[in-house]
């Protein structure tokens, strides 16, 4: 059966998918509540002040605006590291688990629909390494990225992968169209 290779890939890509959650639990989690505690304090610091009329509260006189200035700076800086660090568990999140998750699933189904098709074996292969490679090529590729690869980052700047997938789904369709049998069909040599 050709799309067998599609649906062992795909189980196996998205348990590498799922194996994302852990990772940002572990490895970015701690340094997101972090900043948030920073962030707390910092920005809490300026609540006080403004609480207080900006009077300082051992002299009640107004405070030095230059301690208001790195009060602020502080706050803006701690914001701005809250920010950083949920965006580097968002870009997880939005790329590499949520488009892994999809190309697993198309691999999975197109697998599976494969074997009811009766279309030339050539065609069913290209199909099938149409979707292989392009989530090899896309979010195989944002993996690498997220661990520092720095080609990763060329070859999915290409599109390639995002267009294989594409023209994968295309040719599925034509394939279904044309031949779906809603039985398992053998492949032929064709």
């Amino acid at each position: 059966m050709i799309g067998k290779k599609n649906i062992v890939f795909g189980f196996f890509f998205f348990v590498f998918t799922a194996a994302l959650g852990p990772y940002m639990i572990v490895k970015l989690f701690p340094a997101y509540g972090q900043a948030q505690a920073a962030q707390g304090q910092a920005v809490g610091a300026l609540q006080l002040l403004k609480g207080s009329g900006y009077s300082d509260p051992q002299t009640l006189a107004q405070v030095d605006p230059f301690k208001l200035a790195r009060l602020d700076t502080d706050a803006i800086l701690a914001m701005s590291a809250t920010q950083n660090a949920k965006g580097a568990i968002d870009s997880i999140k939005g790329g590499a688990h949520t488009h892994g998750n999809l190309e697993s699933l198309l691999n999975i189904v197109v697998g599976f629909l494969l074997a009811f098709v009766a279309v030339g074996r050539w065609f069913k292969q290209i199909i099938s390494w149409a979707f292989l490679l392009g989530a090899v090529l896309h979010s195989g590729m944002l993996y690498l990225s997220l661990l520092g690869v720095s080609w990763a980052g060329l070859v999915l700047g290409t599109g390639v992968g995002p267009i294989l997938i594409l023209i994968g789904l295309l040719l599925m369709a034509l394939a279904t169209a044309i031949g779906y049998r809603g039985e398992s069909v053998r492949d032929s040599f064709l």
